[in-house]
């Protein structure tokens, strides 16, 4: 309890105990009594909530490791940029952002006063001052079995992220020391530990097993071997002198028209999503919270937020119209069939139809829809699932984004 806490509970003792008892009318007695009643309540949410008594958290940098779902320009600097119509809504132009517009890292990243991060693998005008992003598109925690341009996954999984990230480090300490031109672009070496440390990443992994014709029971059985490689490398960074993670769940597969368009026969949920797929990624959900729960207890300097992304973004499938969206499953930027999707006709591509060119570009209100292209979310969606889970609502331990570097909500 703070200093200021001690001496208000004296002076309430005395006002609305102490005077009560002299003689006065009934009425004002009452009155006394709501009034005193309104100050405890508002002294005890003010002075004695634990999370309000935390101080914000000041972050000079982030550190991002992930896939598609936080990956500011890793994949279109090592393969190739999205085309238009990526990045309309916001950048005006494609930002190598699979999205209409900005990514809740984005978000995370403005909320401290920070600027977007550069990618690591992007060499052309990036600034590392306030952090750097590992993220790829199509990344995995295990090492892919299809590999880019071969297959659909991104070489970068979750190991080579890590060992990019040990690279970055290194080297930013020998120029820093160095000098010259580069200095001030890379972050300085006190950065590293009061860094935040934000992972989000895992349906790739799943997507993997569903699309090698797995059975959900076998998708299921690979679960344990990936949260086990994820916590590995959870610890290498600590080891390395993180101290705050904030790590998201993965969401609900099982509502993106990729999954449902391509696998059809599969139980459909009250909201219309895929109920099989669901489960699966439930699943992984239980057992990472599990992990993060070892992961505190091993390293009790640690502050490690589990953030449950996955019920936020399915409320948006259960409850358009209650946050302003409407047609959840129907991909915004897409072409074909029930939800606007087809693997053949991608957002921003070019296809044939009885002849004709048809340019697939996007629906007119990006901003009412959820679905951008069938695998990914638009930035209104982005936003609004950030709006959520910054408000610590979600998080284990439930505090806000704002307070991340604290171990739990007590004093």
């Amino acid at each position: 309890m703070s200093f200021i806490a001690e001496p208000a509970l004296h002076l309430l003792n005395y006002y609305c105990f102490t005077d009560m008892n002299k003689p006065s009318p009934s009425t004002t007695r009452l009155a006394t009594s709501l009034c005193c009643i309104c100050v405890l309540l508002s002294f005890t949410t003010t002075v004695i909530n634990p999370v309000v008594a935390l101080e914000n958290c000041k972050f000079p940098a982030i550190f991002n490791l992930g896939a598609s779902s936080s990956d500011t320009g890793g994949y279109a600097a090592a393969f190739s940029q999205p085309p238009w119509p990526y990045g309309r809504t916001f950048f005006r132009m494609p930002a190598g952002r699979f999205s209409d517009g900005r990514l809740m890292i984005d978000f995370i990243a403005n909320s401290f006063g920070l600027p977007f991060l550069s990618a690591y693998l992007n060499s052309l005008g990036s600034n590392y001052t306030n952090g750097a992003n590992f993220a790829t598109a199509a990344s995995t925690i295990r090492l892919p079995t299809s590999i880019i341009p071969a297959g659909g996954f991104s070489p970068f999984y979750l190991d080579l992220q890590y060992d990019q990230f040990v690279q970055f480090k290194s080297r930013t300490l020998k120029i820093r020391k160095r000098g010259g031109v580069y200095k001030d672009l890379m972050p300085k070496e006190e950065y590293f530990p009061k860094a935040l440390y934000t992972l989000d990443i895992g349906q790739n992994d799943l997507g993997e097993g569903f699309f090698a014709n797995k059975s959900i029971q076998e998708v299921n059985a690979t679960v344990p071997d990936i949260i086990n490689g994820f916590s590995t490398n959870v610890r290498r960074i600590y080891k390395s002198g993180a101290r705050s993670f904030w790590i998201h769940n993965t969401g609900p597969i099982g509502c993106l028209a990729y999954i449902l368009a391509n696998f059809q026969a599969a139980q459909r949920d009250s909201a219309g999503c895929s109920k099989p797929h669901n489960e699966v990624a439930q699943y992984f959900n239980y057992k990472l919270k599990e992990a993060v729960a070892q992961l505190r207890k091993d390293f009790p300097l640690a502050a490690i937020t589990y953030v449950d992304v996955y019920s936020v973004k399915y409320s948006l499938f259960s409850q358009p119209k209650k946050y302003g969206f409407e047609l959840p499953l129907v991909v915004c930027c897409g072409y074909g069939g029930e939800y606007n999707y087809s693997n053949d006709a991608g957002c921003g591509s070019t296809i044939t139809v009885n002849g004709s060119q048809i340019f697939v570009g996007s629906c007119e209100r990006p901003s009412l829809r959820v679905n951008w292209d069938g695998v990914h979310y638009t930035e209104a969606a982005n936003k609004f699932v950030f709006d959520q889970i910054s408000s610590g609502a979600f998080s284990d331990p439930p505090l806000p984004l704002k307070m991340a570097c604290h171990r739990n909500a007590s004093y």
